[in-house]
């Protein structure tokens, strides 16, 4: 999975034949096939992986903070720092949604990061900053808008800039949101 990885992310899926991934890890086609249907399970496989850690490293920075507000930001800038990764870029916000089919990258995209979102919405408001409404529907709402920021990062001729600026819209959105229990 390792060898598929960094040939996914540095030449993208279509033009990372089998062959070549069996070769970079050293073992036989058989053995590729063993572990995983096609080459389209392996990248599943692949996607699944990094999405794991892109939901932990967005929780550490969550858990770092010492309020929820301040973790849904920090959490936000983590998040946006991870999607200027090549990595990042080529594997889950270009090649997934095209390669799995958009049903199943939403999927594994919910699978992993509504729930932190789901957690954080309830935190939110448990702990008196977020004014009380339906926590699923709200997560899935944020997910919704910081996929469509990764998705606009990955495409952008100038990522760093696009970064900045969906933070400052996002981060706004986020802190009036945040900022009105009355409302």
């Amino acid at each position: 999975m390792a060898a598929a990885r960094e040939l996914f992310a540095t030449r993208g899926y279509q033009s990372v034949p089998a062959d070549d991934i069996v070769r970079a890890a050293g073992v036989t086609r058989g053995a590729l096939y063993h572990h995983y249907s096609d080459k389209q399970g392996l990248f599943r496989a692949v996607v699944e992986e990094l999405e794991k850690e892109i939901t932990a490293e967005t929780e550490a920075a969550l858990r770092a903070a010492p309020d929820p507000v301040t973790g849904m930001l920090s959490a936000l800038g983590a998040f946006l720092d991870i999607c200027l990764r090549e990595e990042v870029r080529q594997i889950s916000m270009t090649d997934a949604p095209a390669v799995l089919g958009w049903a199943t990258y939403r999927e594994i995209e919910a699978e992993h990061g509504l729930g932190l979102l789901v957690t954080l919405v309830e935190e939110a408001i448990g702990s008196g900053v977020l004014k009380p409404q339906p926590v699923r529907t709200l997560a899935q709402l944020i997910l919704s808008a910081v996929t469509e920021a990764a998705r606009m990062i990955a495409e952008a001729d100038d990522p760093a800039t696009t970064r900045g600026e969906v933070e400052q819209v996002l981060g706004t959105w986020f802190a009036t949101l945040l900022g009105n229990t009355t409302g």
